[in-house]
């Protein structure tokens, strides 16, 4: 039971940013490599704030707001500077690192003796047997919150703009759009998420580290092409719905892994060797395009 909650926390956490992945990689067609940097970012925010004695429901909106404005930096260099967009994110990213020091004010922040969402007065005081499942109901309402927001948008204008961006940006054109405008606000949108995410998993690990973001853009990109691929054919789940479960499946995939003896040191190996047979399996090969 352990280690299904493990995973499902885990699973939940990484929807979270896996949804915003799928803004960038799935609709924009945008390489953001900023990710990697935008989710300590997050999380950097939140310890800075927890460590001040902030409410812990007021990092939320912050991280939203933290990454949404690095999103926005990233389409800014991308569509006013044009810069390609790969190396607008590398831009970003490396940016970031310094910033995420500052933020939180060393590389390595505990958060033990500080009240989280899910540690706090609130949930000691429920019997001890329902502790346990607290972090797997809070992650699930907030992943159905942000899918179901999501949902809500990409049903707009605004939202259907956005995937014609990604699809077909002369029909943005013709419609007398600025397909430059639209591409920051998707790339805010997605980074926001993905700040989100570290957020939450800053809470829930109880502590911050500069480099807690390597090889989380690799995580979504995987959950994204398990819900969007392998998923694909369930259509009564929607695409959204299907990223969350392709995230959940992902880390349930690396558990099995690890539970085979294979060391931890090798986690990274795995996530690669996973990322690559989901890739082969779900057809996700396609001819590379050139990027403006």
């Amino acid at each position: 039971m352990t280690l299904i909650l493990s995973v499902l926390e885990q699973g939940l956490i990484y929807a979270i940013l896996a949804l915003g992945v799928y803004i960038t990689f799935r609709i924009l067609d945008f390489p953001d490599m900023s990710v990697d940097a935008t989710f300590p970012l997050g999380a950097a925010v939140t310890a800075m704030m927890l460590a001040r004695g902030c409410h812990p429901l007021l990092t939320l909106p912050a991280a939203l707001i933290a990454g949404a404005i690095a999103g926005a930096v990233t389409g800014f260099i991308h569509v006013k500077l044009h810069v390609r967009d790969l190396l607008s994110g590398i831009i970003v990213m490396t940016g970031l690192y310094s910033v995420n020091l500052h933020i939180a004010g060393s590389s390595n922040v505990q958060l033990f003796l500080y009240n989280t969402i899910f540690k706090n007065p609130a949930v000691s005081a429920l019997p001890y047997e329902a502790q346990a499942f607290v972090p797997v109901i809070l992650l699930a309402a907030l992943a159905l919150l942000v899918k179901l927001a999501l949902d809500a948008y990409l049903a707009t204008r605004s939202g259907f703009l956005l995937r014609a961006t990604g699809d077909n940006p002369a029909l943005v054109a013709s419609l007398a759009k600025d397909s430059g405008k639209v591409k920051i606000l998707g790339l805010s949108i997605a980074n926001a998420l993905v700040a989100l995410a570290g957020c939450v998993m800053c809470q829930h690990q109880r502590f911050f580290d500069v480099g807690m973001g390597t090889g989380t853009l690799v995580i979504a990109v995987a959950s994204v092409i398990i819900g969007t691929k392998l998923l694909g054919g369930l259509r009564f789940l929607g695409p959204t719905l299907a990223v969350i479960i392709g995230s959940v499946i992902y880390k349930a995939c690396v558990a099995f892994a690890l539970g085979l003896g294979l060391s931890p040191f090798d986690l990274k190996l795995i996530t690669a060797a996973l990322l690559l047979a989901i890739i082969v399996l779900g057809g996700g090969r396609k001819k590379v395009k050139r990027h403006a």
